[in-house]
């Protein structure tokens, strides 16, 4: 897939959008992921706070999810092996942010699988976070390409692949993890009780 012309256009509205867009963009791109990070933490305190051995199964098997995503678009990254398209297009603009060193390919973009990853998997653990999760996705891998460092292609693959490993990944680890939960919770075990909660029905 060749998508230098979409590439060019996007870098080149980059360069002509204002200093506070360019900024936004700047700092969204390379902090952006942490906010999922905060999520995670979010639903995963309010399940052991609040629900049952499957609402936290759910939301620790989200950043699991999302872990395997980044782990399946390093090697894809490594067996196609594409340049960066801040090197290897003719006639772009500069990228906003320095162009990744040789060597760190393209293809897919890890910031969008990770991002897809932790839009479906958030959303599978607190449903109406759908509403915020796949627009920010969707954003981060936007942003992949405005500062200048991936192909549309990149990101589109990236959030597919990110947002279908953790479609398959989040319910195949649920069951298992319910199961750890229940037992954890049953143990007594101060630090196990901590980390699952003590469910809704032990609590006053």
């Amino acid at each position: 897939m060749d998508s230098s012309g979409l590439y060019r256009d996007i870098t080149d509205s980059a360069r002509s959008a204002p200093g506070w867009v360019r900024s936004a963009f700047e700092v969204w791109t390379e902090y952006g992921l942490l906010l999922f990070g905060l999520l995670f933490i979010a639903v995963w305190w309010r399940a052991r706070a609040e629900a049952g051995p499957r609402a936290v199964a759910l939301a620790v098997a989200a950043p699991l999810a999302t872990a395997l995503a980044y782990v399946a678009s390093e090697l894809v990254k490594s067996a196609v092996d594409e340049e960066r398209p801040c090197r290897a297009v003719a006639g772009a603009a500069a990228p906003l942010v320095a162009c990744p060193a040789p060597g760190d390919w393209s293809f897919p973009s890890n910031h969008s699988a990770i991002a897809g990853a932790a839009a479906v998997a958030l959303a599978l653990a607190v449903r109406r976070l759908a509403l915020l999760t796949v627009p920010l996705a969707v954003l981060m891998a936007f942003s992949r390409v405005f500062v200048g460092v991936h192909y549309p292609h990149d990101v589109l693959a990236g959030l597919l692949l990110g947002g279908a490993l953790a479609a398959f990944a989040v319910p195949a680890l649920t069951g298992p993890i319910s199961t750890i939960t229940t037992a954890m919770r049953a143990s007594g075990g101060r630090a196990a009780v901590w980390f699952t909660g003590p469910g809704p029905a032990q609590q006053p």
